[in-house]
């Protein structure tokens, strides 16, 4: 979690922003903005209804009555980027206070409810003020804003976000397909190197695609070309949109797989962490030497001992009957969840057996493992395994705590449950005095450049709302391991869920309620197709090899290109 920053460089940033008060003129407030999106390519004249701007212009106001504004493109690109900032800094505050909270607190309602809703505030703010403001006819226009953030977070989730995380998390692919952890020998080996996830991740693919389910029902009139049942559909949409949002909530909050699949991991890091301890002390030697080399031939003679038949292959059985062996006292073990967990890891093969090659390949891993957790040096000496097994256990008891939610384990837990929530309180007001002058900043940019705002939105807007969250996803890919992995491509399923719930359902409700027009037919089809797209490739597989980062990539270009062809070529808007 990165610490706040100093308190200085906001109060420089407002300074600055502030200093500029004094020669820009405030708000524009053109008197046509529900202009055609193609009208937007050229320059307006007077003739078309906008007037010509000056520094006694009767439309200028100030954000708030302080905050400044200007006509001037280089402004307003100054001003876009100062909002984004403290808009990103906003979002910051919000990831860190929502995980101290969970620390305290465990997963269950904090970690199922508000925190995914707390995630997607900043974007739901920026959607919300992007229609509120002035007259139908400019949050007419200004609403393409809040489309083009929803668009453009989505897409870039799925497209620059899941490429990059497939790239810094790649590891060898082996004969069967599977990833080897930690192991990156193949280069940028487009079909010998990728990412594994579990199963658990594929499930959240699935819920995300079924979460584009509204978006079909406020369509339902363009697909049927129907001349009435408008505002009924998109009352229908935002129900559905409601409905899905509560139902995925209250699925996190029963069934917090993510925190529970941590706990699990740790379980097996400690099972793996005793089994070797114990096959150190009771078999012909030490499993890793003073370099750090692992001995094969020890590994071998374990993997004959614990095969009590002699055929070859070690059968969950016997892998039980050595784990029950090894009589575990520092934690409350179920032998049979142990053995599952490792025969999940070993067999490769998936045919319910570990043969030799997968056990030693197995054993490797988890030697690596154990160098990675256990600071050393560059020197293993006897009680290594002895230190790597007092870690994970440490590790195991400190995510039970937290999984049992009795805050015990957290050091003064009332200094941090006050600085968790008023990081909430800060990063929450900051997102909400600051989204209004940012979408205004935007808008604004947009009618002295004559770049749609749409594509100002989709591109720029997403990098205000979710850097911080995109740098965590890249750090925690690059661990290269199939659980990391897993659990950063969850919280990635996870982002685009929540946009295709709560702020669609932010979206519908203000064009709803304030009788828009709904005009977003491009901009739904790049939605639905990009999660339709991934959604399909991460559902029914767990594996990506290297090669599917480009179609990832390849999507966000094209998707741009297809609303304005859609838009601007074709008159779909």
């Amino acid at each position: 979690m990165p610490p706040p920053p100093p308190p200085r460089l906001l109060i420089v940033l407002l300074a600055t922003i502030l200093v500029g008060a004094v020669s820009a003129h405030g708000r524009l407030l053109p008197a046509s903005d529900a202009l055609p999106r193609s009208a937007a390519l050229r320059l307006p004249s007077e003739s078309e209804g906008r007037q010509p701007l000056s520094s006694e212009s009767e439309g200028c106001e100030m954000t708030y009555g302080f905050l400044p504004c200007t006509d001037t493109a280089g402004g307003n690109l100054f001003l876009a980027v100062a909002y984004g900032f403290l808009m990103f800094k906003s979002a910051t505050y919000l990831s860190a206070g929502s995980e101290l909270l969970l620390e305290i607190l465990g997963p269950g309602i904090v970690g199922g409810l508000f925190l995914p809703i707390l995630g997607a505030l900043p974007d739901a703010l920026l959607i919300l003020v992007s229609g509120l403001s002035g007259s139908k006819e400019v949050a007419q226009s200004q609403v393409l804003i809040g489309m083009g953030l929803l668009a453009g977070s989505t897409v870039m989730l799925l497209t620059i976000l899941w490429g990059s995380c497939v790239v810094v998390g790649k590891c060898d692919l082996s004969e069967n397909s599977n990833t080897v952890d930690s192991q990156d020998t193949k280069a940028f080996s487009l079909f010998g190197s990728g990412v594994s996830t579990d199963l658990q991740t594929s499930y959240a693919a699935r819920i995300m695609a079924i979460s584009v389910l509204p978006f079909i029902v406020v369509q339902i009139p363009s697909i049927l070309k129907l001349q009435s049942g408008h505002r009924l559909t998109l009352l229908l949409g935002l129900i559905v949109a409601v409905l899905l949002l509560l139902t995925y909530c209250l699925y996190q909050i029963f069934q917090p797989w993510i925190q529970r699949r941590k706990l699990e991991y740790s379980r097996l890091k400690h099972v793996m962490s005793g089994l070797l301890k114990h096959a150190q002390m009771h078999t012909f030697g030490r499993l890793i030497d003073d370099d750090g080399r692992p001995n094969v031939s020890v590994i071998e003679k374990l993997f004959h001992k614990i095969d009590l038949d002699n055929d070859g292959s070690i059968e969950r059985g016997e892998l039980q009957a050595f784990i029950v062996g090894v009589n575990f006292e520092d934690i409350d073990l179920d032998s049979n969840l142990a053995a599952d967990q490792v025969m999940a890891d070993f067999d490769r093969s998936h045919n319910n057996f570990i043969e030799k090659g997968e056990f030693i390949d197995g054993v490797l891993r988890w030697l690596e493992e154990a160098k990675r957790a256990v600071a050393s040096s560059g020197v293993y000496s006897k009680k290594f395994m002895d230190d790597f097994h007092t870690t994970t256990r440490d590790e195991h008891t400190a995510l039970l705590d937290k999984d049992e939610e009795d805050g015990e384990s957290i050091e003064n837990p009332t200094w941090t449950c006050f600085k968790a929530i008023a990081l909430l309180l800060l990063g929450t007001a900051m997102a909400a005095a600051f989204a209004d002058p940012l979408v205004d900043a935007v808008h604004n940019f947009s009618s002295a450049t004559n770049i749609p705002s749409f594509f100002i939105s989709f591109i720029a807007m997403p990098l205000a709302t979710n850097s911080s969250e995109a740098v965590s996803a890249i750090i925690f890919a690059s661990r290269k391991k199939q659980r990391t992995l897993s659990l950063t491509f969850s919280e990635v399923y996870g982002g685009v869920t929540m946009n295709n719930t709560l702020c669609l359902a932010v979206f519908l409700s203000l064009v709803y309620i304030r009788g828009l027009t709904w005009d977003f037919s491009s901009e739904v089809l790049v939605i639905f197709l990009v999660c339709i797209i991934m959604g399909l490739f991460t559902s029914f597989r767990t594996t990506f090899p290297l090669w599917m980062c480009f179609v990832a990539f390849l999507l966000y270009p094209l998707s741009l290109i297809l609303v304005y062809i859609l838009d601007y070529k074709f008159g779909w808007s």
